[in-house]
């Protein structure tokens, strides 16, 4: 009896998995999920997303142990080997077909491209889908037929153009009769450069990212577009992990939304509807991948940007790092990210900018730190959030707009709380002081002064910004 092959990557679910109900549909599947620790290493991925990476594979691995798919487990250098590993595997348990759900990056547009070709070669199918996203890149394009570089206008047009059909879930597989295929056990936990952080932090698998889904629009979505920005409070939907790896679908999330929202992602609550426009952003990112691959190879997307002297400056980076860069709202998000593999996104918007504007350090660089701490780390979303606050991308920030982290602090924080959390030599002064401490209280509590004033640093960048040429 043949059997089909279902390539699991970052959609680490069986509800509402585009590939996998193709897979199933053909006749019994065997899933296979293909480890590549030392090429994810070598494109910044770090410890967390590793880590969390490893225990949503073992908790997919139960839950198609319950529909009788067989996972099997193979580790591999580099994304070459993927196709003759593919090919081997699918010699070995009899597959004729191969089914997998699209990834935009670069470099994992190659590799499927070659694993088609080799299964095309052997006389087998392999087939992809768009399933991480509602429309493929390339259906919407501007009227000059290119892709889209500013949000709104591709937000409007995916609000336009979307229909039931492209939410509509897809059905989970039903449980197939045993294979004389068993599963195989995860292999152990890969060496990891450094300890990731606490599991309890971020529990794995789609039972989790339904669990968080649900609590979400139950307690703070209706309140979304209010307290999303600010840190000290629980207002976010802390989906960004589960989405990144695809414990939770877009579709899921959109169809929940509509059920509580009347059946609107463009009306009603203005919660709901604030955070449908975060998912769209996502979806942004990920075309912007796939029309313009030059982001994909550590290119500004303004491509004039690319002329912009950078400083370089060890001792400000190694500070902005450390979160001891005197900045005490900069300083808290530094340390949250390290100590939580999470960042709020006000405070990941406010940190960039330090780094780029304050600071004139290469975006780069810090683009490289967030995705090696993230938990969330995925190449569109990391490198359209940095390239936006470092005025090198698309719909990018104005250049001579640069946060005052103080006034962001007192604006976004108000009492202090997330700051003499994650400042916690902080956290026995004035709430109205913990945002600018004066010398004395520095010297007190041994908290760093500035290591850049805000007013020259602002001069600075906008000096290095206005001497270049302008874009074509």
């Amino acid at each position: 009896m043949t059997c089909t092959l279902m390539w699991f990557r970052s959609d680490l679910r069986t509800h509402d998995n585009t590939a996998l109900t193709a897979a199933s549909s053909r006749g019994p599947v065997v899933a296979v999920f293909l480890r590549s620790v030392a090429h994810w290493q070598r494109h910044g991925h770090g410890a967390n997303k590793l880590d969390f990476w490893h225990r949503g594979v073992a908790a997919l691995g139960e839950t198609l142990t319950g529909i009788g798919i067989p996972l099997l487990h193979r580790d591999i250098d580099d994304f070459d080997q993927a196709p003759a590993t593919l090919l081997d595997i699918a010699r070995e348990v009899g597959a004729t077909e191969l089914h997998f759900n699209h990834e935009y990056p670069l470099d994992e547009q190659r590799r499927d491209r070659a694993v088609t070709a080799a299964f095309h070669q052997a006389g087998l199918t392999a087939t992809g889908h768009h399933d991480a996203v509602a429309f493929a890149p390339g259906e919407l394009l501007t009227g000059k037929g290119d892709f889209y570089s500013v949000f709104t206008p591709f937000a409007r047009a995916w609000q336009r153009k979307l229909t039931a059909q492209r939410l509509a879930l897809r059905d989970r597989p039903l449980p197939q009769s045993p294979l004389a295929i068993e599963s195989e056990p995860i292999p152990p936990s890969p060496p990891l450069d450094e300890a990731p952080i606490n599991v309890t932090y971020w529990p794995a698998g789609e039972a989790a990212a339904a669990d968080r889904l649900e609590r979400f629009l139950s307690f703070r979505a209706r309140h979304y577009a209010q307290q999303r920005d600010f840190p000290s409070t629980s207002g976010t939907s802390e989906l960004s992990p589960y989405l990144a790896l695809g414990m939770v679908s877009h579709r899921q999330c959109l169809q929940a939304a509509l059920n509580v929202n009347d059946g609107s992602l463009a009306e009603g609550d203005q919660g709901l509807v604030a955070w449908v426009n975060e998912l769209v952003w996502r979806e942004f990112y990920q075309h912007v991948a796939a029309g313009f691959p030059r982001v994909c190879r550590h290119r500004a997307f303004q491509q004039h940007t690319e002329a912009l002297v950078w400083r370089d400056d060890e001792a400000g980076f190694r500070a902005w790092c450390e979160g001891r860069t005197g900045y005490p709202i900069v300083d808290a998000a530094m340390r949250q990210l390290v100590r939580t593999g999470w960042m709020h996104n006000r405070l990941r918007m406010i940190a960039a900018m330090f780094l780029s504007k304050h600071l004139l350090v290469d975006w780069r660089r810090g683009e490289a730190f967030f995705l090696r701490h993230l938990v969330d780390g995925e190449f569109c979303a990391n490198n359209g959030g940095w390239q936006w606050a470092a005025s090198t991308g698309t719909d990018a920030a104005p250049y001579f707009r640069i946060f005052n982290p103080t006034t962001q602090s007192h604006r976004f924080d108000a009492g202090g709380r997330f700051i003499a959390e994650f400042v916690p030599e902080l956290a026995e002064l004035p709430a109205r002081d913990r945002h600018a401490p004066s010398d004395a209280q520095r010297t007190d509590t041994g908290y760093p002064p500035p290591i850049v004033d805000h007013k020259a640093a602002r001069i600075r960048a906008l000096d290095a910004f206005k001497a270049l040429s302008p874009p074509a």
